[in-house]
């Protein structure tokens, strides 16, 4: 009877101080994990900013306004003399 209470004992010392060390090797697994692979996450998240703020400065690029007429009796825009009228009476 005495051996059982000893080896319980002893296992619940085991579990006190085994716990504690698989957290810390743990801990220290993911710090080191997190450090080396850091500098590729953040270079692969720059450069996924660059592209989507090109993309937006692409719509920020003014675009050429064209216009068109009203109704019928309006120049064609096609023509090139057509539009220049259209755009000396400011349509």
């Amino acid at each position: 009877m005495i051996s059982a209470a000893v080896a319980g004992t002893a296992f619940s010392a085991l579990i006190w101080w085994a716990v504690p060390v698989v957290a810390l090797l743990g801990a220290f697994t993911y710090v080191i994990w997190v450090s080396k692979f850091q500098d590729k996450f953040q270079n692969e998240t720059n450069r996924s900013v660059t592209k989507f703020q090109s993309f937006q400065d692409s719509f920020r690029e003014s675009q050429p306004i064209i216009l068109l007429p009203q109704n019928e009796t309006d120049a064609d825009p096609a023509d090139p003399q057509g539009a220049e009228d259209l755009q000396k009476r400011g349509e």
